[in-house]
């Protein structure tokens, strides 16, 4: 079956990918679409699991955004906003080519017109990576692995709001750290999303996090108007994994893929 990755308005796709770097991977496959800056960049990490993680998830970035501006991976070039967050440098340039891509074992044809203007964003943790893709929206990304804490209480006092720390400590024992998790890759995603880096105050919003009930925008105390602009929503692509996207709007629907590096 061939995959039709059209990415239509209001529309979010978000992939994930296991890293493996326990095992020998398909280094080649994505990093030969890396740039020579980011194969230095990569050579600067001290650790040998840093940099193949770096490598990985940008090689997985670069061979997603190709399904949709129809270049080759190693022809996206990106450019940076002020906080850090990147961009296509130039997307509507991009010309209609056609080419073959490999994933989840399939030979996939794809064809794509000039002029799109995608927004996208990235997000590891341990040996989970998760590419967020929308067209249009800006979108923000958090995934964290599920693991005890310490000192509980010590945390949501550094990075929760008020109201966010009375509603964790208000939930069963048991539901705690899921309920911390779900809170933290919310406001991440959210912080991300709008690419302000730190500046917003974590302590001046608030989002839900009691388990199970939909993720959302509670509330902005610099300003309330926030709350109708954007939409959160939480998932988990494996077990022990919490994972958080916001998006600029409503009505956003959201697709989950799996995308499998091949040797």
């Amino acid at each position: 079956m061939t995959k039709n990755f059209e990415l239509c308005p209001g529309e979010v796709h978000l992939w994930w990918s296991s890293l493996n770097l326990s095992e020998p991977v398909s280094d080649v496959f994505v990093g030969e679409a890396l740039l020579p800056d980011e194969h230095e960049r990569a050579a600067r990490f001290h650790f040998t699991r840093d940099r193949r993680q770096f490598i990985l998830a940008r090689g997985m970035l670069r061979n997603i955004l190709a399904l949709y501006v129809g270049r080759r991976p190693q022809e996206i070039r990106f450019q940076y906003l002020a906080h850090g967050k990147p961009r296509l440098a130039d997307p509507s340039t991009a010309p209609s080519t056609e080419f073959t891509l490999r994933n989840e074992g399939l030979r996939t044809w794809l064809r794509t017109g000039p002029g799109i203007d995608l927004e996208f964003n990235l997000a590891h943790s341990h040996e989970l990576v998760l590419c967020a893709i929308s067209r249009g929206r800006q979108v923000g990304v958090d995934i964290e692995r599920l693991q005890p804490v310490a000192d509980l209480a010590q945390l949501a006092a550094f990075t929760l709001s008020r109201v966010e720390q009375a509603a964790l400590f208000a939930l069963e024992p048991d539901q705690r750290l899921l309920g911390f998790f779900n809170c933290w890759t919310r406001k991440e995603a959210y912080v991300k999303a709008r690419g302000d880096g730190l500046r917003i105050p974590l302590d001046t919003f608030d989002v839900s996090l009691k388990p199970g009930e939909p993720a959302a925008l509670l509330a902005n105390r610099l300003d309330q108007d926030e709350v109708v602009r954007w939409s959160l929503a939480s998932f988990s692509p494996t077990k022990d994994y919490v994972g958080a996207l916001a998006v600029q709007g409503q009505d956003v629907r959201v697709y989950l893929r799996q995308w499998k590096m091949e040797s």
